[in-house]
Order: structure tokens, then C-alpha cells, then sequence
């Protein structure tokens, strides 16, 4: 028996949650025949649930993510990459 602790990380849980929300969000307004980029981004400034579809549950998963911490996010990833 080994004492190892184990430990895991929030932020990278929470980050991978809103990565695989948005790519399933973005997906079903392609579906759709929206433009996913506008309608999101719509979604972000307004909060406006009604910029995302309901095709496959797509509204009610965006509405899981924290506007703010996916603002935060958005633009910590946009930084990093410069």
C-alpha cells in the first residue's frame, strides 16, 4: 500500500466542462443553419438564452456556464496564445 496523494484540478475540470459545452453549442446551431460565432457571442453580451437553439438541449447546457468565468476564460486563452 502506497500513501500517494492524488489531486485534482478545478479550473481544468471547469475549463474542460465549458470547452465541451461551447463545441456541442456551436455544433447544434451549425446544425441549425445559424451562424454559431454571432449567436454565441450574442448569448455572451445579452444573456439573452433565446440567441441559442433548443436543438439538442443547446440552450440549457450554455445556461450551465457562469457568463463571467466563461468571459474570463475566453479572453485568459486568447492572451496566453501571444
Amino acid at each position: 500500500m502506497t500513501d500517494k496523494t492524488i489531486q485534482f484540478s478545478l479550473k481544468e475540470d471547469k475549463d474542460q466542462e465549458m470547452r465541451t459545452v461551447l463545441s456541442s453549442v456551436y455544433e447544434s446551431l451549425k446544425e441549425k443553419g445559424y451562424n454559431p460565432i454571432s449567436q454565441i457571442v450574442g448569448y455572451i453580451l445579452s444573456e439573452d438564452p433565446t440567441y441559442i437553439t433548443t436543438h439538442n438541449n443547446a440552450r440549457s447546457l450554455i445556461r450551465r456556464i457562469d457568463r463571467d468565468e466563461l468571459l474570463q476564460t475566453l479572453v485568459t486563452e486568447y492572451l496566453k496564445n501571444e
